[in-house]
């Protein structure tokens, strides 16, 4: 198989390539390098099946020839990360917007399958646990921008459902949920590389809030390989299916979790939101997701503990 991966110097897309390499496929990754990074594939350079084009899925007209050359297209460039979104959110609306419209325009014209990582954060608000791919999405007020990001994926997903429908397009939404793994920046507010950079430094873990807020974290290699079986599934083609872990860990306690692991000194800072982001900051208490759709399909279980995550993640950073 040939494969276009957009963002495939990111976390997750350099992951993807890898595994993508290693059952002897032929690999083409598009980055422009402004959340991934040249060192997540260098390991990927010397493979002749592996091919890097630093642009953007905003230039239409690579994205066209790049889609020539490929069977199958997995979608994962985006502007992340919480931080990033309340940043600089113009960019991230453009980026995730009109760079997905681009992908799908093109791949519509030469009849090629996506795979659209969409997120988690589209259930927004909805605190109806744990999250159906068929629940309401519950957006906060867009005069707070750290939703930008969750519009922004709920307006692609809507652009890829349209395209199966009245175009044919054969796509799947994938819904990721928390994400972590070796290569995670903490440039961008995610959690666990955060953490684990200040036990490691020995400085105060930042917990915002109490820290009563839980999430579900997975291990990159089992999403990796939840996307690449979902690909090989045509009864997947016009589905959502959330990819995930239903094991729920409080931020405090996977901030006493990191301490241990790394057997730091580090003790635990409580902040407020608004003294870490910004005057109205909302989050979500909660977040967890149905995985019963996609092991129906797949059979995909999580097979990585939380604990083994935390010890191979930490691993990486002490040797990086």
């Amino acid at each position: 198989m040939k494969a276009l991966i957009t963002g495939g110097a990111g976390f997750i897309g350099s992951h993807l390539s890898e595994k993508l390499l290693d059952r002897n496929d032929e690999v083409f990754v598009l980055d422009d390098i402004s959340t991934g990074s040249p060192d997540n594939i260098r390991q990927l350079q010397n493979n002749h099946k592996f091919h890097l084009c630093v642009g953007s899925v905003l230039n239409a007209s690579l994205v066209a020839q790049l889609i020539s050359q490929s069977d199958i297209i997995f979608h994962l460039a985006a502007s992340v990360g919480v931080k990033l979104i309340v940043e600089d959110p113009i960019n991230t609306l453009n980026t995730n917007i009109l760079g997905t419209k681009i992908i799908l325009d093109e791949a519509s014209r030469q009849k090629k399958p996506v795979v659209f990582a969409s997120t988690s954060e589209v259930y927004g608000k909805n605190n109806k646990v744990p999250f159906r791919e068929d629940d309401d999405i519950v957006m906060g007020s867009p005069a707070i921008l750290r939703w930008g990001y969750a519009c922004s994926k709920a307006a692609g997903e809507c652009l890829a459902v349209s395209f199966n429908k009245k175009a044919g397009l054969p796509v799947i939404i994938i819904r990721l949920f928390n994400t972590i793994g070796p290569r995670q920046t903490d440039k961008y507010g995610m959690v666990v590389p955060r953490f684990i950079k200040q036990a490691l430094a020995g400085e105060p873990l930042t917990v915002f809030e109490k820290g009563r807020q839980s999430r579900c974290f997975t291990f990159v290699d089992d999403v990796v390989k939840a996307i690449i079986d979902l690909s090989a599934k045509k009864q997947a083609y016009g589905q959502i299916y959330n990819i995930g872990n239903n094991e729920e860990t409080s931020i405090l306690d996977l901030a006493k979790k990191v301490i241990k692991i790394t057997d730091s000194k580090s003790i635990i800072d409580f902040i407020p939101y608004n003294e870490a982001y910004s005057e109205g900051f909302e989050d979500m208490p909660q977040r967890m997701p149905d995985i019963s759709k996609i092991h129906k399909l797949t059979g995909y279980r999580p097979e990585t503990s939380l604990d083994k995550a935390l010890g191979i993640t930490i691993d990486y950073f002490r040797k990086n």
